[in-house]
């Protein structure tokens, strides 16, 4: 009897003991979780009813069901958004993974001064996004451009590239490759973790240094790649400091960003449940392409865990 009335006391003691430490650890992860409930998860689930209200953020919200979301159909300007966003999508996010993978393998050589160089690729990712904005709006500026003299001097007449309809959307193309530096750092990380055993073994077969990266750099960086492609859609989608700042949206919005249209929708015009409808639409778009690559990644990525495993 005595001993039971022990266990009974101990087994409290014990589950008190457990929910002090899990009071604790909440304790702990409060700021975050309070952060996160005010500045994610409440807008997050507030943006479904705004989508399906009339507000223009003076005036109560008036709800108008679906309208927002039917009322795309019918407005130029989102196709417009879309248009622009997919193309900036389609040229960026390849030339980005294809010259960040490029410098990585240049900058994974055994060579004096590597690390310099490797800074100095990287620092343009620690840069204000609107300051590289102001300075590639000075590089493109046709009058007294930087590149345009630079092409005068080969011979070569530059175009108007920001005031042009033709050349904007190429122009701020070529900025976002200003920060490939952040995936070149990636690529280096897994380059490093490939085995020389492998590299070794394709030299003993006489093979060359193509060999070497089809055959060996290329399918063992897959996963790497992988995650790149799939960064790139995200952030590629959610453009907007560029064609803010360069821009505006401009010239006739032939650089009209998907963001930069509901910006100016929930800002500007104060339609903030069509603005909240756009990001909606937005945020399934992303999910839709996410989806997508993820079920691809079957045929090409290659996990030597799973080989072994097998």
């Amino acid at each position: 009897m005595v001993s039971k009335l022990i266990d009974g006391v101990q087994g409290k003691a014990r589950r008190r003991q457990r929910l002090f430490k899990s009071l604790e650890g909440y304790l702990y992860i409060s700021p975050w979780l309070i952060g996160f409930l005010v500045f994610t998860a409440i807008p997050l689930l507030s943006s479904i009813w705004i989508s399906m209200t009339e507000w223009n953020l003076f005036s109560s919200p008036t709800f108008v069901g679906t309208d927002n979301y039917t009322k795309l159909w019918s407005d130029p300007l989102f196709w417009q958004a879309l248009k622009v966003t997919g193309k900036y999508v389609l040229a960026s996010v390849p030339l980005r993974l294809v010259i960040g993978f490029s410098i990585a393998v240049l900058l994974n050589n055994k060579l004096p001064g590597m690390g310099f160089f490797r800074t100095i690729f990287y620092l343009p990712n620690v840069t204000s996004g609107v300051a590289v904005s102001l300075l590639w709006l000075w590089i493109f500026n046709p009058e007294f451009g930087v590149l345009n003299a630079i092409l005068a001097k080969v011979g070569i007449a530059g175009p108007a590239w920001l005031l042009s309809e033709t050349w904007a959307l190429p122009a701020i193309v070529i900025t976002s490759l200003w920060t490939v530096g952040g995936s070149m750092i990636i690529y280096l990380a897994g380059l490093q973790g490939i085995p020389s055993q492998l590299y070794e073994a394709v030299d003993i077969d006489g093979g060359s240094w193509f060999s070497k990266l089809t055959n060996v750099t290329i399918p063992m960086m897959t996963p790497i790649i992988f995650y790149n492609l799939i960064m790139g859609i995200i952030n590629s989608f959610q453009v907007f400091t560029d064609a803010y700042i360069m821009t505006n949206g401009g010239p006739h919005n032939a650089t009209l960003f998907y963001v930069l249209y509901l910006y100016k929708n929930a800002f500007q015009y104060f339609e903030m449940g069509y603005a909240s409808a756009l990001a909606w639409v937005l945020f399934l778009l992303i999910l839709a392409f996410t989806i997508l690559v993820f079920k691809s990644s079957s045929l090409w990525v290659y996990y030597e865990s799973e080989v072994k495993k097998g």
